[in-house]
């Protein structure tokens, strides 16, 4: 693989023993997807949580004074003094991979943004920027929605991304790869983010990594949480790193341009009987609760002002909990908008910085039956042995103030 003069001396060690470990990383890479050479970014998000061998691996760059070349945000982890100011213990062993992982993050100059949805407001690409995004939802979305171009960047390979400014070039960052390869004909009725999240899981499945292209939904307009259920699933039920929706997307403005002259390989219709079957499997049988839990994807403002809508003057049946995860920044104005007191007066909680993927909740909740609105949490979390129903958000809410469905 081609390197730049200024590139070879990062491999080389000539730029400090962190950036050369970095590049041994990007060019392994590389070689492997048969990349001829390398390009700049100009931004990158990492996906790392609070484990042994994530500390391990930060720990490695932090220690040889590595540091992220360009702006660089994080997914969130957990917020241990948060969780042990509602009274639930947080283990000595979490709290410190907690610390290992963020002290690392620190030290390379990662901003603590811990946040899953950067691309909604702390870190946003421009159409065409070439950029490391790691994590499910984001790399959909900035591919997609902002039509900048992103591998499907691991944890790890963001972070080597961030450090040497560089990835390789092969992939979505090229023009013919960015092109669909099966068409979705779109018949079922999108009511809200709910029925998106379900219509992802269904296409990620059939489409496994090829880019999906949509048809059927330009009148929707969909919303930016809509789209990020969208993508978040299309990634949970497959490996899609990329979609189209005709009349939507930037760079599907007809089909023609979706699949670059070419027949799709194969051709998918979704009716709402599909969008009911998608929930069963993933779906714990009905009954009592423990819990409801929101924001995996993080919640937005707006998603947080339709649960305060929903609990107003209302209160959580006895013994179930209610956690809304998302950034801290939507936490302060769902205060200043009087959300937050709302959900408190229920019974409920919106907890900052905070992943559904983290240890703490095994911890919290294996063996326990919780009510969720979405695919991504059930899949990940049910492998900890929590289990949980799926329903929209009106139902979970509902669930919450009965006790059970």
């Amino acid at each position: 693989m081609f390197l730049t003069e200024y590139e070879q001396k990062m491999l080389d060690g000539k730029l400090g023993k962190g950036i050369a470990k970095a590049m041994e990383v990007q060019v392994a890479l590389g070689e492997a997807f048969g990349a001829e050479r390398m390009v700049e970014i100009t931004r990158a998000h990492e996906a790392f949580g609070a484990t042994e061998a994530n500390a391990w691996f930060l720990e490695q760059f932090s220690k040889l004074d590595a540091r992220c070349q360009v702006p660089t945000t994080c997914n969130p982890m957990f917020d241990a003094d948060y969780l042990e100011s509602v009274g639930k213990p947080v283990f000595k062993e979490d709290r410190m991979l907690l610390q290992r992982t963020g002290e690392a993050k620190r030290r390379l100059g990662i901003i603590p943004t811990d946040n899953c949805t950067p691309y909604l407001q702390d870190n946003v690409p421009r159409f065409g920027e070439i950029v490391a995004f790691a994590e499910s939802s984001a790399t959909p979305y900035v591919n997609s929605v902002c039509g900048a171009r992103s591998h499907r960047e691991a944890a790890h390979s963001a972070v080597a991304a961030a450090i040497t400014g560089r990835v390789p070039l092969y992939g979505t960052l090229l023009d013919e790869n960015r092109k669909g390869g099966i068409l979705v004909k779109v018949e079922a009725t999108l009511r809200d983010d709910f029925d998106y999240h379900l219509l992802g899981y269904i296409i990620g499945k059939e489409a496994g990594t090829k880019i999906p292209v949509f048809t059927g939904m330009s009148s929707l307009k969909p919303s930016p949480e809509e789209l990020t259920a969208l993508g978040a699933q299309l990634a949970t039920g497959g490996a899609v790193g990329m979609y189209h929706i005709v009349g939507v997307t930037p760079e599907a403005p007809d089909l023609e341009a979706a699949f670059g002259g070419k027949t799709p390989l194969k051709e998918v219709t979704v009716t709402d009987a599909d969008l009911q079957r998608a929930q069963k499997p993933l779906s714990d049988e009905e009954g009592k609760i423990d819990f409801v839990m929101f924001g995996c994807p993080h919640y937005t403002l707006s998603q947080v002002r339709d649960v305060a809508r929903l609990l107003e003057g209302k209160k959580l049946k006895k013994g179930v909990e209610l956690w809304i995860l998302s950034s801290s920044s939507t936490r302060e104005y769902a205060k200043r908008m009087g959300y937050l007191e709302i959900i408190q007066k229920a019974g409920g909680h919106i907890i900052p910085n905070t992943c559904t993927d983290q240890v703490c909740w095994e911890r919290l909740y294996r063996g326990k039956k919780g009510i969720v609105d979405s695919f991504k949490t059930a899949y990940y979390t049910r492998r900890r042995g929590v289990q949980f129903i799926l329903r929209r958000r009106s139902e979970c809410i509902e669930a919450g103030l009965r006790g059970g469905c």
